[in-house]
C-alpha cells in the first residue's frame, strides 16, 4: 500500500520546480486538499516561511516575458494568474526598456522596413497583439527602421 503525500509537500515538490503565484498553486493542489480550510493553511504558510510570493513569481514572469511582451499583456496574464495589480505595477518595465523591447521584436519578426501602409499596418498589429500599447507600438515602428533603414512615411499610397 502506498502512502499519500500530504498537502504540504505537494506543496513543496510544485514550489521546489519553479516560482509559482498563489492561485496557481490553489489550483494545483486543490484536489488533493480535505478542506478549503486546510488549503488555505497550507498556502499561508507556504507565504508566511517565504516559501511562495506572489511578488517573486510576477518578477520571474516579468523578466522571462518582457522581453518579447508590452505592459498591457503582461498585466493581463498576471491579473488572470491571480496576481495583484498594485505588485504587477511596481514590476513591470519603465517606457524606455518597453521601447527598446519593442523595437527588438519588431526587428526580429519583420526584418525589413514597411515598403507600404498596409505592411506597416501589419507591423502595427503584431506589436499591439504583443502587448504594446498604442504610443509604444508608434515609437517603435519611428526608431526601428531609422537606424540605417528607410522609414515609411505614415501615407496610404493604396489606389
Amino acid at each position: 500500500m502506498t502512502q499519500q503525500k500530504s498537502l504540504r509537500a505537494r506543496a513543496l515538490d510544485i514550489l521546489a520546480r519553479s516560482e509559482t503565484g498563489r492561485a496557481a498553486l490553489k489550483r494545483k493542489l486543490a484536489p488533493h486538499a480535505a478542506s478549503e480550510d486546510e488549503l488555505e493553511a497550507v498556502l499561508d504558510e507556504m507565504a508566511a516561511r517565504g516559501w511562495q510570493s506572489d511578488t517573486r513569481y510576477a518578477e520571474a514572469y516579468i523578466h522571462s516575458k518582457g522581453r518579447k511582451h508590452g505592459s498591457l499583456r503582461l498585466r493581463h496574464d498576471l491579473a488572470r494568474q491571480g496576481v495583484d495589480e498594485e505588485t504587477v505595477r511596481a514590476l513591470l518595465p519603465d517606457a524606455d526598456t518597453e521601447l527598446a523591447a519593442a523595437v527588438s521584436v519588431v526587428r526580429k519578426k519583420f526584418k525589413t522596413p514597411p515598403a507600404d501602409y498596409a505592411a506597416a499596418q501589419k507591423q502595427m498589429r503584431f506589436l499591439a497583439y504583443r502587448g504594446f500599447d498604442g504610443d509604444t507600438v508608434r515609437r517603435a515602428l519611428k526608431q526601428a527602421w531609422t537606424d540605417g533603414y528607410t522609414e515609411y512615411d505614415g501615407t496610404d499610397d493604396r489606389t
